[in-house]
Parts: structure tokens; sequence; C-alpha cells
């Protein structure tokens, strides 16, 4: 099934700011066919924007998806949300088209939040077996520091226990605000985390964290310069790894004169600052590093407000499912095989 539209959108734009302000110019244009984004519908307190959707992973055929602050929804350390497969097929077929209520995993992690300075919330989450492992953000100002922590599901999909006597830290590459180590997939062996920023200019040489299932750091393995954010990464079924790959205008210290991806593969040849980007980059994997696959990347059809994508799942063999964080809205959507 595909579902494709044609949208001209600009292919650079021209930085003229000074101190004090800036704007942008098209420097020219170019037709582009993106892949268009199916929304899903959702109902209860998951659409809220407080949910602020971080991360998302599949335990069997139940969708687990992750809230940056698990404790804004109900006692102890809060609560994730869970979504059966076939309620999402359901929709995606036609069988039903009334919107998607989650039903709630409470979550137990006493004193994790006390524990952790400056703590800002989870940022990803990976499921192997019933073991459940997850990235935490902190710091502020510039002094950042990531975590990972692991703890197991109920075997009913009731309850999530995290290990809160075990956190590993996960030092950044480099030091910006609001930056860390915001995605992770996991092997039958393994954890790999990547961080969030990866352009040449900021991260010259950036390198995936590497973990035993036991959280035991193993060094790291070298990961590909690309632009822009990486919010969150999923194994696909011949063990490539795909990522969320974006931009929007806040991001301005992320902007670039330079993107390899758009000037292979869109034909791009102007420099300039791209400011709206939302794309899928497959990557090739193996034990002794990450790199670039010699494949375009799924560009999503804009929209005029940026969306914050920072969740991601294959859905079997007919594409991929994202989610939302707060802005514009909490979305969850489905991108077809191209």
């Amino acid at each position: 099934m595909k579902s494709k539209n044609t949208i001209v959108i600009l292919s650079a734009l021209v930085f003229i700011g000074v101190i004090g302000g800036c704007s942008f110019v098209p420097s020219n244009e170019i037709e582009l066919r993106e892949q268009s984004v199916v929304n899903i519908p959702l109902s209860g307190s998951i659409t809220k924007k407080k949910a602020e959707l971080s991360g998302m992973a599949w335990i069997g055929d139940t969708l687990i998806l992750m809230p940056q602050y698990p404790e804004d929804f109900g006692p102890n350390e809060g609560a994730l949300f869970a979504i059966p497969k076939r309620t999402i097929l359901d929709f995606l077929d036609g069988t039903s088209k009334e919107p998607i209520s989650p039903s709630m995993i409470t979550l137990h992690a006493p004193g994790l939040e006390a524990g952790i300075q400056d703590y800002e919330g989870f940022e990803s989450i990976g499921v192997l077996n019933q073991n459940i492992y997850m990235t935490i953000e902190s710091g502020k100002n510039n002094h950042m520091m990531g975590y990972l922590v692991s703890g197991t599901i109920s075997s009913d999909l009731t309850e999530i226990v995290l290990d809160t006597t075990h956190i590993v830290e996960i030092h950044p590459p480099i030091q910006l605000d609001n930056r860390t180590d915001e995605a992770l997939v996991i092997t039958q062996d393994k954890i790999y985390t990547f961080f969030e920023v990866n352009g040449v200019n900021l991260n010259p040489q950036p390198a995936a964290h590497v973990f035993g299932l036991d959280l035991t750091p193993q060094g790291t393995i070298s990961f590909p310069n690309l632009e822009y954010r990486v919010t969150d990464a999923a194994i696909g079924s011949n063990g490539e790894i795909w990522v969320i790959n974006k931009v929007s205008p806040d991001d301005t210290e992320l902007f670039t004169l330079s993107d390899p991806l758009l000037e292979k593969y869109d034909n791009r040849t102007t420099l300039g600052y791209v400011q709206q980007v939302e794309r899928l980059v497959e990557l090739d994997f193996s034990t002794s590093g990450i790199k670039l696959a010699d494949n375009p990347p799924i560009q999503l059809a804009l929209e005029t407000d940026p969306r914050n994508w920072e969740g991601l799942v294959l859905l079997d063999n007919r594409g991929f499912l994202l989610v939302t964080d707060k802005s514009p809205d909490t979305l969850l959507g489905f991108i077809p095989v191209p």
C-alpha cells in the first residue's frame, strides 16, 4: 500500500540574520515526492500535551508508548500506555474508525527522580523478553548527563518495576543544552544508545554507546555523521537500523550549510540553512560499527506546524509507526513502506 503526494518545498534557505534576529529566504525550488503520514486517532489522557511521548517499543503484540514524565499519569511513579497491535491494524484496514484509547501500565521506580540531579524525564525505551531498558535525561545550562536503567514488566502487562539501585551514566560526547542519548536499540546480548546530535560540525566523531544486558558499559562503536537530530531508533527485519532524523525552526543551533543526504538524493545543490526536515534514515548495523545505508531516506510530507517525532517502531512488513512529543499535539502516525 502506498500513499504519496507531491509537494513543493524549499530546497535551501539562506541565512541572512544578524545578532538579534534572523530570517530565511528561498534560494530555489524543486518538486519532491514525499511520504504522507496516516494519522491514527487517539482518545483519553494520552492526547493531552503533557503526555510528551518520547519513545515506543513492542512487547509481543502490544505497543508500549512512554511519556517523558510518566509521573504525570497516576499514582506511584506514574504510568506508561499500551495499545494492542490488532487495534492499530483494525484502524488501518478500515475495520474500525473509532479513536484508540490505550490502557495504562503502572510504573514503579522508587526514588528515581529524587536520585538524579536536574532530572528531565525519560527519552527512549526498548524491550527484550520481559526486560525493559530506558534512557533518562538530566541537566541544564549545557551541563547534561544521560542515564540507562533497566527493569521488568509483568506478564499481564500491567506493571513495570525499574531497578533504581542500578543506574548507569551515559556521558554525552559534547555539551549542548537538552541533548543526551535519545535513542536505543537492543540485540540478543547488547544495548546500543545513540546521542541526539551527530552533525559533522558539532560532533565530528560520533559514536554509539554499548552496554551489556546487565548495563555493564562495553565501550563504543562508530556512528555516522548525520545532520540535525536523532530522536529514536528501531531495528528492521533484516538487521538494519532506522532512525528518526529531524530539524525544526526552533533548532537553530543545528542548522547547517551542508546536508549530504539532501545533496545526494534530492539534488539540492544550493547551500543554505534548511529549517524543517522530517525523515526516516536507514543505517547499516554491525557489532563493529554503524554507517549510513546506501538507500535514500524516507522523507515525510511536511505540514505547516513541524511535528516533533520522538518515538519509532516497525509495524510488521507494512511500514512504521511514529509518535510525537507535545508539538504540535500528541500524534500517532503510520508511514507505509514506500
